[in-house]
């Protein structure tokens, strides 16, 4: 009689994309503190890196369309930018229940990787300029680290100027 295979636990819908696709990346855990009022700004320093290397992931709306946006924790999501680069004509942040559903992941949760529904995906370009950065990981206190070249391709993402400040 075969044994049935051991259910694999612990990774997230990110974590088990990146280990798929062969992707180098390294997970860092932290102790999310519930009260913490930016969850970039958290990451950040749990993992003593800079804001400008740790990159949140935003869900907007642009022109009926849900869109990711990947940009620096030190900085806020330019929506005019954003729109320009999706090929559209307005943005504005997306419903976060609609992001949740979309995504299968929860606010302040949301990974780039590994999403329910695959949507467009927008990465600020200063990410090229670090030789790794750090993004949701699919669940609040986990971040992965990797490539911004590899997180372009696994996503499909194309790099345009969306972040500002």
């Amino acid at each position: 009689m075969a044994k049935k295979p051991k259910k694999q636990s612990g990774g997230t819908p990110a974590t088990v994309a990146l280990t798929a696709s062969g992707t180098a990346f390294t997970v860092h855990a932290y102790d999310h503190d519930p009260a913490s009022p930016s969850y970039g700004e958290e990451a950040a320093e749990a993992l003593g890196v800079s804001p400008d290397r740790v990159f949140k992931t935003l869900v907007a709306d642009v022109d009926g369309e849900l869109t990711v946006a990947v940009v620096p924790v030190a900085g806020s999501l330019d929506l005019k930018a954003l729109a320009a680069a999706a090929g559209g004509k307005r943005a504005t942040m997306a419903d976060p229940t609609a992001a949740e559903r979309t995504t299968g992941y929860v606010r302040g949760g949301i990974s780039p990787l590994g999403q329910r529904k695959r949507l467009r995906t927008v990465l600020d370009a200063s990410a090229r300029s670090h030789p790794t950065i750090c993004v949701s990981a699919g669940r609040r206190g986990l971040e992965v680290e990797l490539a911004a070249s590899d997180l372009a391709e696994l996503t499909g993402a194309t790099f345009a100027e969306i972040a500002r400040g």
